[in-house]
């Protein structure tokens, strides 16, 4: 009996050593074709800005982290309905959307510029009646489009950024407007060689957050809370060293 009673003990004593050690996960959403915020290597792994940024947060906060990849159209749908717990996708705070989630303090700030081939007179400052213009769907860029030169252009919307630069290098497209950064790491590219911004940024107070579930404050916190950590310790500025040459945040 004494035997037995010491094997329980011990094996009740290893069982609550195991549950103490073990962390809590956090299932974060990126969309993964959103270079070089998230997209999917050659290996079918997950990288970039908002991946590394994810990381860091959940090290922080002494979770792990699950990433998952989901389409943007679907991106809100699927933490409103609990298929993860928060979204780390370049997600700009609009009010109509936070009717829909609860966001954390911003990470980085953003821009919209477009971007259009280096040899064509596209000048958003000019009359741009006629061209034809691209933009992510369910964007902010799109909203701006719409709301400033919908009377005046042809509209373009794709479902990943990735194609409206596929169809702007196929001459589909006169001009993109976009992320500054997004389309920054394009010019970078092969395939951005022959283009460059036009005009000054359209669109300046962009804020990129991270989103939960509405009325989930405490997780917004937490994530708000690490952010701000690491800021301080200067993790936030070695990933953001990776991706570009001047501060994003």
């Amino acid at each position: 009996m004494k035997i037995r009673r010491l094997l329980s003990i011990l094996f009740l004593a290893l069982v609550t050593a195991a549950g103490a050690q073990a962390k809590d996960t956090i299932r974060i959403a990126t969309e993964g074709a959103y270079p070089p915020f998230n997209y999917i290597d050659s290996s079918g792994e997950v990288k970039g800005f908002d991946v590394d940024i994810a990381h860091a947060l959940c090290k922080q906060m002494d979770v792990d982290c699950k990433i998952v990849t989901q389409d943007w159209d679907g991106i809100i749908p699927g933490l409103i309905n609990g298929k993860y717990d928060a979204i780390v996708a370049s997600m700009s705070i609009t009010k109509e959307r936070q009717r829909a989630v609860t966001f954390s303090e911003p990470y980085y700030s953003n821009k919209l510029q477009f971007i259009a081939p280096k040899s064509s007179d596209f000048d958003p400052s000019g009359d741009l009646s006629g061209k034809t213009i691209g933009a992510q769907r369910a964007t902010i860029a799109a909203q701006w489009l719409k709301e400033h030169l919908g009377s005046k252009v042809k509209i373009k919307l794709y479902d990943t950024q990735e194609n409206a630069f596929l169809d702007l290098s196929s001459g589909r497209l006169d001009g993109i407007l976009g992320d500054k950064y997004v389309n920054y790491a394009w010019l970078q590219s092969d395939e951005g060689a022959d283009y460059e911004f036009k005009g000054d940024p359209v669109f300046s107070g962009d804020k990129i957050a991270i989103a939960v579930q509405k009325g989930n404050q405490k997780l917004a916190d937490r994530f708000s809370k690490a952010i701000k950590a690491i800021r301080e310790d200067g993790t936030y500025q070695k990933i953001n060293a990776k991706y570009f040459p001047f501060d994003i945040y």
